[in-house]
């Protein structure tokens, strides 16, 4: 099975993203890039070099739906007329921006999110959505854990791991242990557990850190010798990755707990302690306060702290 990577430009500090031509029938894409027309003219360039146009793909296969992995799908998919774009259940990204939904303002307010940064951080994000087309319901279909992907020479396995958002998925090519991680596992960067509504029970906090971990463990267990991520260079060493991941969870939980005190804090609260120099920029508002609830979280689920609700907010103190 022939998986070529092609790099994508964003206007994100991410960098470029990547997005993977499975060169194989029906010819596949899995993730598309931002909509923007430098992304769009880089991505038909690279596939014309492959001797690919848009309107030959025949799937397209989101391992998340950010703006920067998903944003042309619609533009390539009407071009290409017949593909068939899929996506987890459990994501949201496609159908509507980031921080637009009800439950998204609830569970901030629950971290004492001040009103005005919250809106700060959706007019930020709705900036943002415009890098996207919604997609309506029934322009896709789900992906499900374990099911496969046929293609002319074997299949691709469907792995379900969340972590990074509920419905990030990544494809194993069991035959030679192939892996395409999407944003799970990067080289270079500790993906960021960003804060969501449960899919199970919108009322509650999706527990991101917890979800990442078993992730983790999950891609483990197919001893990967090749895991192509959603940003950066291919990893030929998962074991080091993985525990390199595992060691800065375990000091950045160290650093968290250490904040927390008896009189109890919010996870706003905790967060501008934590990321001082990122709390009040922009998009890295969002993931500052995303990564901190994620960790409180979890170390609320290992018993390292309690916490309690008071007039709306959540107040974490040590046990």
């Amino acid at each position: 099975m022939k998986i070529i990577p092609l790099s994508v430009p964003t206007p994100f500090y991410v960098g470029d993203v990547n997005v993977y031509l499975i060169k194989e029938e029906p010819l596949t894409l899995v993730d598309t890039g931002p909509k923007t027309e430098k992304a769009k003219a880089v991505l038909r360039e690279k596939l014309r070099d492959n001797g690919v146009q848009f309107s030959d793909i025949c799937r397209i296969v989101l391992t998340h739906a950010h703006e920067d992995h998903c944003g042309l799908a619609k533009q390539i998919r009407d071009e290409a007329k017949s593909a068939e774009i899929f996506v987890h259940e459990w994501e949201t990204g496609h159908l509507f921006g980031r921080l637009q939904s009800e439950e998204h303002r609830r569970l901030l307010e629950k971290s004492s999110v001040p009103l005005q940064v919250f809106n700060e951080m959706r007019d930020v994000y709705l900036d943002i959505s415009l890098l996207t087309d919604v997609l309506s319901d029934g322009d896709f279909s789900f992906l499900s854990d374990e099911s496969e992907l046929e293609f002319a020479s074997g299949t691709l396995k469907v792995l379900h791991t969340p972590g990074h958002t509920p419905g990030s998925c990544s494809l194993v090519r069991e035959a030679n242990r192939t892996i395409i991680a999407g944003d799970t596992v990067l080289k270079r960067i500790t993906p960021n557990p960003i804060i969501s509504p449960d899919p199970v029970n919108s009322e509650k906090r999706f527990k991101s850190l917890a979800e990442y971990l078993v992730s983790l463990a999950k891609i483990r267990s197919y001893a990967p010798t090749l895991v192509y991520g959603g940003h950066g260079e291919p990893i030929y060493d998962y074991e080091e990755i993985f525990n390199r991941y595992v060691r800065e969870i375990d000091e950045r939980q160290r650093n968290v707990v250490a904040l927390v005190s008896a009189e109890g804090v919010t996870a706003y609260e905790t967060a501008r302690k934590l990321f001082p120099n990122a709390i009040d920029k922009d998009v890295h508002r969002f993931l500052a306060i995303s990564e901190t609830v994620a960790h409180l979280d979890y170390a609320e689920q290992t018993g390292k702290i309690a916490v309690e609700m008071k007039d709306g907010s959540e107040f974490y103190r040590k046990n």
